[in-house]
């Protein structure tokens, strides 16, 4: 074994493990040690070599059993050991994930990283729904946003930038905040009506969604919650949703449609 291993930053997709790469696939079979988050599904951490090390690191809102500097040291603290550590995240290791957070932790020790790239929540929310993220006449464009800040801090968006009809907006991790995040969206010019797509756990058996729009969004996910993290669509694409690819769960709020309908 070498005196020093190496950590293969995994990005474990939405959930379904028929959409993790084949680079994703070979490094999770070459692993000692298996370091994941909550997010990651229970169908591909079934594929984790036997007997590998199985370490959870998941974090949940307003929880973190295990603080981000833990995680760094756990991973440089397993590499030392001359392990090959894989360390599992969902979706994308480099959108919302803070792998470079942790691959700059472990480059500053001399240890070895290696990435494989994930589906990101978005587009596994695309290939669940049939809600495209561009299309042509609806969305020339789209933005992935964060809808939460550390420590609670208020959200310091520039919403006249993301207030644009023609772009699709993202919206990661934005349950506790989708309320305000539609009323500053709706101040900026955002019309009311434009259609909203939440959606939790996609491409998985636990999928669920609700469909609604920007001025009733956050009244539909307190009468109907959903397990974190949620993801919302909001733009005119999402009015190409059709529930004839139905999820385990669906809600259907006021009908949404188009902006200028």
């Amino acid at each position: 074994m070498s005196s020093t291993g190496k950590v293969f930053l995994i990005g474990a997709g939405p959930g379904d493990a028929d959409l993790l790469t084949l680079r994703a696939v070979r490094m999770l079979n070459q692993a000692d040690a298996v370091v994941y988050d909550r997010l990651v599904s229970p169908e591909i951490l079934g594929l984790s070599p036997a007997g590998a090390q199985m370490i959870p690191v998941g974090k949940a809102p307003k929880c973190h059993a295990v603080p981000q500097d833990r995680i760094n040291e756990i991973l440089a603290e397993l590499a030392a050991q001359g392990l090959t550590v894989a360390r599992l995240k969902g979706g994308d290791p480099l959108i919302f994930g803070r792998g470079s957070e942790e691959a700059a932790y472990l480059a500053d020790r001399g240890i070895a990283v290696e990435y494989a790239p994930g589906i990101t929540a978005a587009q596994g929310m695309a290939s669940a729904t049939g809600v495209p993220l561009t299309h042509r006449g609806l969305a020339t464009g789209v933005r992935y946003v964060t809808g939460h800040r550390a420590a609670d801090q208020s959200l310091d968006l520039d919403w006249a930038s993301l207030a644009d009809p023609d772009t699709t907006l993202v919206v990661y991790m934005g349950a506790a905040n989708i309320s305000e995040i539609s009323l500053n969206l709706m101040r900026n010019g955002m019309p009311a009506a434009l259609p909203v797509m939440a959606i939790c756990s996609a491409t998985t058996p636990r999928e669920r969604r609700i469909v609604s729009r920007l001025d009733q969004i956050g009244v539909d996910i307190q009468a109907t919650p959903m397990p974190a993290p949620v993801l919302f669509v909001i733009g005119r694409v999402v009015s190409l949703y059709r529930a004839g690819n139905a999820p385990i769960h669906e809600e259907r709020h006021p009908p949404a449609v188009a902006a200028g309908e």
